[in-house]
């Protein structure tokens, strides 16, 4: 399966949206791994069902068993620690950012694949989620590692685009009901 079956989800008014999703998924500025890991991880952090089931298929052609579950962990965590860090990052008592976390963050030690494929997939998420904090957390960890802007705004870019056809998808789905 192909990204084509995310792009038949998506109406001619959203043909902009399709017309991205197309160019995305011929990119080669990221690896493979790097660049369905990130569709994967998208997706799921969105959680709109059929866009979902059609990228988890597409990244199942490109990724191991260990990518997948490791794009689907960045989703998670990141779905927790967005949250988090958002919160801190907006309340104006400063107090909260001196106390632990005292939440359970073991996949970050050890996800299951290259970290800078795993920080890259954490980056695209924390966009999703909005959480200024985390964006700058994984984006300084990428630049330690020497990851260019271009990769980095490459994963941008997916996570804007897989945003933009899943919020479709759903309005579509809410209107065919």
């Amino acid at each position: 399966m192909s990204i084509d079956a995310v792009r038949d989800l998506i109406p001619a008014y959203a043909k902009d949206i399709s017309l991205n999703l197309g160019s995305l998924a011929s990119e080669t500025v990221l690896t493979d791994q790097q660049k369905w890991g990130t569709f994967l991880a998208s997706a799921h952090a969105i959680g709109v069902v059929p866009v979902v089931k059609a990228i988890e298929a597409a990244a199942a052609e490109h990724l191991s068993p260990e990518a997948m579950n490791a794009a689907k962990s960045a989703a998670a965590i990141m779905g927790m620690n967005n949250i988090y860090y958002r919160s801190l990052h907006l309340m104006h008592n400063a107090e909260y950012q001196t106390l632990p976390a005292r939440l359970r963050m073991n996949i970050l030690a050890n996800p299951g694949v290259e970290k800078v494929d795993f920080e890259l997939w954490s980056t695209a998420v924390s966009a999703i989620n909005g959480c200024g904090a985390c964006l700058d957390a994984h984006e300084g960890e990428l630049k330690k590692h020497a990851v260019p802007a271009q990769q980095i705004q490459t994963a941008l870019r997916i996570a804007a685009v897989v945003h933009a056809a899943s919020r479709i998808a759903a309005s579509e789905a809410a209107l065919a009901q």
